[in-house]
């Protein structure tokens, strides 16, 4: 949910040192996100979705506007943690979106099955990622309403 005047705060789950690098560069640069907390490991995802572990402070671990999460990621996968946060009745609404590099049916199924938001494949080319990069930060963080 998102309070006008409220800093967008989005998760991002990814494990690829150069894909989080390329992806905060292009948010930094689009002014669109205020602040981008990430995690490398879904199991990090869920500890700060759910104030455990070192993310435990509310205050200092805010809860995000929306969860952008790889599939592929070590410790837990990126599935289970859309499970998890999909069955927990306080954190079900927050929008995931997942960005990974498969584009397999089977991983496009179980993702929808699990009430993801969307799904995208990340393009191989460095200027078609900046370009998806950019424009899902102004569809979901810019354009689309969030209910007050």
């Amino acid at each position: 949910m998102k309070v006008e005047g409220e800093p967008l705060i989005v998760l991002y789950v990814e494990d690829d040192p150069a894909h989080a690098e390329i992806s905060k560069r292009n948010f930094k640069s689009s002014r669109i996100i205020n602040k981008l907390i990430h995690v490398d490991d879904g199991q990090k995802a869920l500890d700060y979705l759910f104030h455990q572990g070192e993310y435990y402070d509310v205050l200092k671990n805010p809860r995000p506007h929306i969860v952008l999460l790889d599939l592929r990621l070590p410790k837990v996968d990126g599935l289970e943690v859309l499970q998890r946060v999909r069955t927990n009745p306080e954190l079900k609404t927050i929008p995931i979106v997942i960005l990974t590099t498969s584009g397999a049916d089977k991983d496009i199924e179980l993702a929808y099955y699990f009430n993801v938001n969307s799904y995208l494949v990340k393009p191989l080319d460095f200027d078609k990622f900046s370009s998806l990069l950019e424009s899902f930060g102004f569809y979901w963080l810019a354009w689309n309403q969030y209910p007050k």
